[in-house]
């Protein structure tokens, strides 16, 4: 692979683990651009899978170490999301990615409305909305279904997660985005093992990518936590509106 092609990776995986730490959607630059340099559909989706892995995983602990996290959501939604991943990456090759994304786009408009006309949510924790239901519904929601999306085709994993966890628990964008990191690992590693297994990660090429993710991801924790939870719903409607742009475009252009 040409080296200019190789420093374009890497750029993309450190910008990818910077969108990924603060509210999800580090796809949508790095995918993209394993593919423009000339990579499989599905070695590239695996290869994303890796690099995003270590990036997620470095933005979980910084996470873990500085900001509060819903423990009782995040630890058994991680290891249901492990499963889940892996079932809906193998069955990833059965379901067209053209029938799924009109769905995901609806949502993801769905979730931009919803979070442009209510100003507040996400900005100050609501724990009176707490309750053990509403606990045992987020651990499904996160753990079984966005895992199971995520495993199938995953962008706006980590934003579904962070709605999820502000319109169900209550948290605020803070608490909420560090809880889906730990859920969000938990995905990456499950749909991994399946495609390692199957013989799709290019390696060398992943480990290379994954240090740079890890910066990203190290730089858009610390300034999520600095910031605040203003800074992540500015950056959440900027990665819907992308999201839902390159969308349209996989499916009208």
């Amino acid at each position: 692979m040409p080296l200019e092609q190789v420093l374009m990776l890497l750029v993309a995986a450190a910008g990818a683990g910077w969108v990924d730490a603060v509210v999800g959607g580090g796809g949508l630059l790095q995918l993209p651009a394993l593919m423009v340099a000339g990579i499989p559909p599905v070695q590239a989706m695996a290869t994303n899978k890796f690099s995003s892995v270590f990036g997620t995983a470095s933005a979980a602990v910084t996470y873990a170490l500085t900001a509060k996290f819903d423990r009782q959501v995040a630890l058994p939604g991680a290891g249901l999301a492990v499963l889940s991943a892996g079932l809906g990456a193998s069955a990833a090759a059965a379901i067209s990615a053209e029938v799924l994304r009109p769905a995901v786009m609806v949502i993801l408009l769905g979730v931009a409305a919803f979070v442009t006309l209510r100003p507040a949510l996400g900005s100050v924790a609501h724990p009176h909305l707490r309750t053990n239901t509403r606990v045992t519904v987020a651990v499904v929601v996160a753990g079984v279904g966005i895992a199971f999306y995520d495993g199938i085709m995953g962008p706006g994993t980590g934003t579904f997660l962070i709605i999820a966890f502000t319109t169900i628990l209550g948290l605020d964008f803070v608490s909420a985005s560090a809880s889906s990191k730990i859920i969000n690992t938990g995905t990456n590693l499950g749909a991994l093992f399946v495609f390692g297994a199957q013989g799709h990660v290019l390696w060398g090429l992943g480990l290379g990518m994954a240090a740079f993710n890890i910066a990203g991801a190290q730089l858009g924790a610390r300034m999520a936590i600095r910031r605040g939870t203003g800074f992540v719903r500015i950056i959440l409607l900027c990665v819907v509106v992308a999201m839902v742009t390159r969308m349209a475009w996989q499916q009208f252009g």
